[in-house]
């Protein structure tokens, strides 16, 4: 689909383009949402600009993310998707700055797209241009970025409560849901680091590139200002990360004490109940001359001493604090 935003007055309105229209000229944002190959001729016709397919986006390497050809600065950034849902995934977006306009490529649905595109819709400046578009949605992805570190934060510390809560309800956790719980927030922990990583290369990019861009000091500024912040949530990222590993050792060790009570359990049991059956052992035996068979009171007695067998390393134990 191919989306051009056209500037009216204080408004940016968003139109989508048939494949037989033009693009027009006064378009300041193109967006690219999953093009085919004719809406990526429509764009290099119209802007004089490579469109890079998504093969290419996916390159990791800074010098494949971060360029210049024919006077269009390319920046591609790895963003988070679905953050809110139970499978976050991340995507490739290309940033093209051409001029005064700006193309993005993607093949996917980042939420701060739709932010910025409805914030612009409802008011923008009447010299909008496609430095102004770009410094909005790498503002509103780092504001994301902030959004998804917080809801981190809170979810690792009510892990944390319900790992080292001194009373629990019912006395036991349930340690598969704690575990799922902690690999979801590593997970979602991961993908927010790894886009803030990629979002700091490209604000640090366009930092080198302001004087060749001719930025107004107040844009150099906000991109400092930028580079601040991803350098703060970078920080806050890898404290969350730690502590995430830190919650899933302490989990193993409460599950391994879990177990060793158990054992212990069976344990003390075997233990106790082993003298008992050495006493109904010897008595099962089936030897003709036995001295207590003719006993009258043998069986009362057998019966006792297995129960003084049972109770004594059982009272045992327990003077020596091991139950």
């Amino acid at each position: 689909m191919l989306v051009v935003k056209l500037p009216t007055g204080t408004t940016l309105e968003g139109r989508v383009i048939a494949p037989d229209e033009e693009i027009p000229d006064s378009a300041v944002w193109i967006d690219l949402v999953s093009p085919v190959p004719p809406e990526d001729k429509m764009v290099e016709r119209a802007v004089g600009v490579y469109v890079p397919t998504r093969e290419e986006m996916q390159e990791i390497e800074p010098t494949s993310r971060l360029y210049v050809e024919n006077g269009a600065r390319y920046m591609t950034a790895t963003l988070m998707c679905r953050s809110d849902s139970d499978s976050p995934t991340t995507t490739a977006v290309t940033f093209i700055l051409a001029g005064h306009r700006l193309i993005t490529v993607r093949y996917d649905e980042p939420k701060p797209f739709s932010l910025v595109a409805n914030k612009l819709a409802r008011q923008c400046s009447a010299t909008i241009s496609g430095e102004i578009v770009l410094m909005e949605l790498l503002d509103a992805i780092i504001d994301r970025s902030a959004d998804i570190l917080e809801r981190i934060g809170t979810e690792v510390d009510a892990v944390s409560r319900t790992i080292f809560l001194p009373e629990r309800p019912g006395g036991r956790i349930r340690s598969q849901d704690i575990l799922r719980e902690i690999g979801r927030t590593g997970d979602l922990t991961s993908k927010a680091r790894e886009c803030l990583v990629s979002i700091g290369r490209l604000v640090l990019y366009l930092a080198n590139e302001a004087d060749g861009l001719r930025w107004a000091k107040d844009q150099r500024a906000t991109l400092k200002g930028m580079q601040r912040d991803v350098q703060s949530l970078s920080d806050h990222a890898t404290y969350l990360a730690n502590k995430i590993t830190f919650l899933l050792d302490a989990m193993v060790g409460v599950v391994t004490i879990e177990q060793n009570n158990i054992i212990k359990i069976f344990s003390v049991a075997a233990v106790v109940l082993m003298p008992p059956t050495l006493v109904a052992s010897i008595y099962g035996m089936n030897f003709k001359h036995m001295p207590e068979l003719d006993f009258p009171y043998g069986y009362p007695m057998a019966l006792v001493l297995m129960v003084v067998a049972a109770v004594v390393p059982y009272v045992f134990f327990k003077l020596k604090k091991w139950l």
